[in-house]
């Protein structure tokens, strides 16, 4: 959320970026993830299905630019739907649920297909780019 937003402003602003602190906070996004789609998945406030779904797709997102970066190639930018798109848009998704209760779990099907998409993007330009190379 809001702090995710600001700790690494603030971490280049005092010149304290650290390798340690970039994979810090991928590892806390990763819980972040869990921990949102597994309360919406528990709640019972979407089809359990699609929040697994959600949910493994979120995390191969991160793992497709992980693993592609690990290989030399860079991923910024490529997808659809990375963190922060996906994380808006559930937001938006949980808001109009207050008045639209069955929002939430419609919000977490598209999520779950905007997440696998995203995978196959990343996978396609992965090998799109060691072919080049």
């Amino acid at each position: 959320g809001f702090i995710d937003a600001i700790d690494g402003v603030l971490a280049r602003s005092t010149g304290k970026v650290t390798r340690f602190g970039g994979f810090l906070d991928s590892v806390a996004d990763r819980y972040s993830d869990a921990i949102v789609y597994s309360g919406v998945i528990a709640a019972g406030l979407c089809n359990l299905w699609a929040g697994l779904l959600a949910l493994f797709g979120s995390m191969l997102v991160s793992y497709a630019r992980a693993r592609a970066e690990m290989e030399g190639v860079n991923m910024a930018g490529i997808g659809l739907a990375e963190r922060a798109e996906r994380m808006i848009f559930l937001a938006l998704c949980t808001a109009i649920a207050y008045w639209y209760p069955e929002a939430l779990n419609y919000g977490i099907t598209i999520l779950a297909a905007l997440a696998h998409f995203t995978v196959l993007q990343r996978s396609l330009h992965f090998k799109k780019e060691i072919e080049r190379n």
